[in-house]
């Protein structure tokens, strides 16, 4: 298994780095960093805030097609979420590119999300007659004004 996750802090943030290519998929070993990151921090008392990047050309794409109808690997996504979203520290995306389906759910997740002006999101499996399955349907419309 190669590295996909990095982690650093600086002046008490705390800095998730998913580097996936080609588009920084939702598959397991990113939900293990993901998974290792926001623990790593949420014990760590010097870390008082945790931003969470990508490399490469997209924030989050969404779900690794590779992964469909196979056996699930822990963590799983909704795990993962439930990490960000009921720790203790304010996380915060910072989006570029592209952040669609569970990548843009991911970002939802996130108690605060900024984005370069041409980064673009949606849940494009609506196109296809499916429902975003990780919580986008009730996290989408609570946003203020319908901003990110």
């Amino acid at each position: 298994m190669s590295r996909v996750a990095t982690f650093s802090a600086e002046s008490g943030v705390g800095i998730v780095a998913i580097d996936s290519p080609p588009v920084n998929a939702l598959g397991i070993n990113v939900r293990r960093g993901l998974n290792e990151g926001f623990e790593q921090f949420a014990a760590d008392d010097a870390v008082e805030s945790i931003v969470l990047i990508c490399g490469g050309r997209t924030f989050f794409a969404g779900a690794d097609i590779s992964e469909f109808g196979k056996a699930q690997e822990g963590p799983g996504l909704q795990a993962v979420f439930d990490l960000i979203e009921d720790g203790s520290k304010p996380v915060i995306a910072a989006i570029h590119g592209t952040a669609l389906g569970g990548g843009y759910e991911l970002a939802l997740i996130c108690h605060y999300r900024i984005a370069v002006p041409s980064a673009m999101v949606g849940l494009p499996e609506v196109n296809l007659g499916l429902l975003p399955g990780a919580g986008g349907t009730q996290r989408l419309p609570r946003e203020e004004n319908g901003k990110l």
